[in-house]
């Protein structure tokens, strides 16, 4: 999966004491495009600017370590487009799907990106509207007029793989993503994992199911979600009725037939994967 990077390490440790070097890189964000050297991309090698290339003049916000690279966030909002000689910006999904190299500056991409997000919707209190600052001591934003203090925003979802003895449930979204897929969706206010596991399978396919069973999680930056993977059984009736405002695509398919997904960074993949060479 996307963030299985051994033997590097993601280190998300915060630390606004940091030190800026020359060398660190800097993820700079606009309009959900990211700033990548374009001529390493078409050798596929994922590569961006360095502080050394931006300048040290702008407002840099520390973000990660992977292992020895330190990167920091600009937001390059309209204010500042400058952009140094052989980058240019690409869309997030894009580098996602660009076949690019080191898998951990992919991590890091959609990572950043999660935090990104959260900096841009958390400039003003969500309280008593005042302009928000950034805490001294963990990775938060605080008002300091009513003290109110936000923490990332990081949203549950599921991603189910409903089993019919030999056969998975395989899906294809209406729009957007169209490559096989799982049914999936954002766990909702008082509600159980488990429960979303079986409103979601009942409102993309008319299913009921029994004995679900957790498999395991992954951090997906491109949604800023936290997506969980559960495998459950269908219970009763097989026979799927679709919801055709999402899904283009349901059916079961054995395993030998499976077709995956055509990189191996999501949890959905995986799971695919898992059933297709020994069933669960």
């Amino acid at each position: 999966m996307i963030q299985d990077i051994f033997p590097y390490k993601l280190n998300n440790h915060y630390d606004p004491d940091v030190k800026m070097m020359g060398d660190d890189r800097v993820i700079c964000i606009s309009q959900n495009r990211i700033l990548v050297h374009a001529a390493k991309m078409k050798e596929y090698v994922l590569d961006f600017p360095k502080i050394s290339e931006l300048g040290e003049n702008k407002s840099y916000q520390y973000l990660f370590s992977v292992e020895e690279e330190k990167y920091f966030l600009y937001r390059d909002d309209g204010k500042d487009c400058m952009v140094p000689d052989g980058y240019a910006y690409m869309d997030v999904k894009e580098v996602r799907h660009s076949g690019t190299s080191p898998k951990y500056r992919i991590f890091a991409t959609l990572t950043a990106k999660h935090l990104s997000d959260w900096y841009r919707d958390t400039c003003f209190c969500g309280r008593c509207g005042q302009k928000m600052v950034h805490s001294k001591t963990e990775r938060a934003m605080e008002c300091e007029s009513c003290h109110y203090i936000s923490y990332p925003r990081i949203m549950p979802a599921v991603i189910v793989g409903v089993t019919n003895h030999d056969r998975l449930l395989i899906t294809r979204y209406r729009s957007g993503y169209q490559h096989n897929a799982l049914v999936a969706g954002f766990t909702e206010i008082g509600e159980t994992l488990e429960e979303t596991v079986e409103r979601e399978v009942m409102e993309e396919t008319g299913l009921r199911v029994k004995n679900i069973r957790y498999y395991k999680s992954q951090p997906w930056g491109i949604a800023n979600d936290i997506l969980m993977g559960f495998y459950c059984d269908v219970d009763g009736d097989s026979d799927i009725h679709m919801d055709e405002n999402e899904l283009k695509y349901a059916e079961w398919v054995k395993k030998d037939e499976i077709v995956l997904q055509p990189d191996d960074f999501s949890l959905t993949n995986e799971m695919m994967l898992v059933f297709k060479e020994a069933g669960l």
